[in-house]
């Protein structure tokens, strides 16, 4: 990258007063020095990792009642924040979500306070009606975020389910008193199994977005099996879900193999099986339920002659084992031993990962992030700098295919700042009102971060190699190639407290030279924003910066 450096005196103000017009404007023909610490990075393009599929958020909790109840105005400004890919005023509109996470709701919203859900917003309705009919008019919502994600060129969309349907349940409710074991009827009056049943519900919903001119690409049928998901304290459930053993996730997961068939789905795959944190991907959870609820990878697609084995599916091709990457994400060593246990443990037996759900969890008590002392302390800059380490890992350690937000939409209550969203919702009768109501909403830091990756690094492009010999838990990075081979994509992220300006070699392009750069920054005072050409290259403190190079 090139620098121009002039002498700032009477030079300077020389040639500003010859260029001042009648209106008192000019625009100098010098740029600024800015104070930063030289560092060096070398892209090699040559040298490939994995290849990206998409990244994504999801539809619980709130999207549905935002979609239903929301001024057209309101809910069209949180589709451009989410879908749009258009940059203006060198201001982009939106992250350009590539996936769409839909939640397959289990009918609860439907039984209200019968539900003993104990907020209504966790409560979701299901197509299924308990007559065996559908009602395809049902979670309109949801299904209006759904027609402006594909409206904006996000035609990905992943349906996940956190319980089966309630009239499929053993206790005729969303949320499980079964212990470690699905809350799922072995079978119902007329003998049909049950793990039949839920399949064939989830099969039927793919079929009808599928002919509604959606791709679902994969289907999701459960949700963290390693937790029991019953009621909390006070006798009530926080939200729909299940605990699976793993006979019980074959099980389903054969069954669905089988009806996915049957609807000519040729083109939607299983999804396996959204484990509560990596640890339980690639070890025993140490739970009573033993290595029936860890150890996602031999047991699932290790394992070929073990009773849970079901890497030979015709609808689990490519394998791809999913986690969520909770828990294991407060300091950099521990972000970078998961990940690599991940990533040793995934290559083994050739299966791709998605990093399907995160959130900042974390309870009082506990190990804090090591970046800051308390979440009081922390900025909104600080947190998403948090989640930029784990999107870095993920994706440069575990070589994740595609990566998730959990709640895209939230309110911010009991001092939880934006560590469960990525655009706050403020309902018309405040933060703890009624989500019903109409309101105000505004995007995060995270949302941008997430941006700096989502915007740029889009579906085939392949991750490449980076090095940055003083690279550290402070300053970080990954490159990406686009599958043109005309584009190259590099985010830096500097946790740091000076500027740092890059000078980034690339390598491995053969004979193509750079036709134009661009750079977009997160920070404290900009949000993704396009940076004048003056600035290419300055990587401010605590920043996520991507450059955008165009190859000829």
């Amino acid at each position: 990258m090139k620098n121009k450096y002039i002498l700032f005196g009477i030079s300077c103000l020389a040639a500003a007063l010859s260029a001042c017009s009648d209106d008192l404007t000019f625009s100098p023909d010098y740029e600024p020095v800015l104070k930063a610490k030289n560092e060096t990075a070398t892209v090699n393009a040559a040298t490939t990792y994995q290849t990206i599929d998409g990244f994504a958020s999801s539809d619980a909790w709130t999207m549905d009642y935002v979609g239903k109840y929301w001024s057209d105005n309101n809910k069209e400004g949180i589709a451009k924040l989410l879908f749009s890919q258009e940059v203006k005023n060198n201001q982009p509109e939106g992250i350009g979500l590539s996936m769409w996470r839909v939640n397959l709701g289990g009918g609860t919203a439907e039984q209200g306070e019968a539900s003993n859900i104990a907020s209504k917003v966790n409560r979701a309705e299901c197509f299924l009606n308990a007559d065996g009919t559908y009602t395809w008019g049902k979670c309109s919502g949801q299904q209006y975020f759904m027609q402006k994600a594909k409206e904006y060129g996000c035609n990905q969309f992943v349906l996940f389910s956190n319980t089966p349907p309630v009239y499929y349940t053993k206790n005729g409710k969303g949320y499980s008193d079964n212990g470690w074991y699905a809350n799922l009827k072995n079978t119902n009056d007329d003998g049909v199994d049950g793990y039949g049943l839920f399949a064939d519900y989830m099969a039927t919903v793919a079929k009808h977005f599928v002919d509604e001119g959606y791709n679902v690409p994969l289907i999701s049928p459960l949700n963290e099996p390693q937790y029991d998901w019953g009621p909390n304290g006070d006798g009530k459930a926080a939200q729909e879900g299940s605990g699976w053993m793993g006979w019980e996730i074959a099980n389903l997961a054969r069954e669905m193999d089988t009806k996915l068939t049957e609807k000519g789905l040729e083109n939607t795959n299983i999804l396996i099986a959204e484990s509560g944190s990596w640890t339980n991907v690639f070890q025993g959870d140490g739970s009573s339920g033993g290595d029936q609820k860890g150890r996602v990878i031999w047991n699932f697609f290790g394992n070929t002659t073990g009773e849970y084995y079901i890497g030979g599916l015709k609808h689990m091709q490519p394998n791809i084992v999913c986690g969520h990457s909770y828990w294991v994400d407060r300091t950099w060593n521990q972000l970078l031993d998961t990940r690599t246990k991940l990533h040793t443990e995934a290559e083994k037996y050739n299966l791709k990962v998605y990093q399907t759900e995160w959130s900042m969890l974390h309870n009082a008590g506990e190990t804090m992030y090591e970046d800051y002392d308390s979440f009081d302390d922390a900025t909104y800059m600080d947190l998403a700098l948090s989640m930029a380490k784990v999107l870095h890992h993920d994706l440069a350690t575990a070589n994740v295919s595609s990566w998730s937000y959990w709640t895209t939409a939230s309110v911010e209550v009991y001092s939880q700042k934006s560590r469960f969203y990525m655009i706050r919702l403020i309902p018309g009768d405040g933060d703890y009102g009624d989500i019903a109501l109409d309101g105000t909403y505004s995007a995060s830091k995270n949302l941008w971060v997430l941006g700096n990756y989502s915007l740029f690094v889009r579906p085939g492009y392949k991750r490449v190699d980076l090095n940055i010999p003083n690279g550290s838990r402070m300053l970080f990075g990954s490159a990406y190639m686009s599958p043109e081979q005309d584009r190259l994509v590099v985010v830096y992220t500097n946790m740091g407290v000076e500027t740092i300006y890059m000078d980034t070699t690339l390598e491995g392009i053969g004979d193509k030279t750079v036709k134009s750069v661009r750079q977009y920054t997160t920070s404290e005072t900009r949000d993704l924003k396009e940076e004048a050409d003056y600035l290419t290259g300055y990587i401010p403190s605590k920043s996520v910066v991507t450059m955008v190079y165009d190859l000829q």
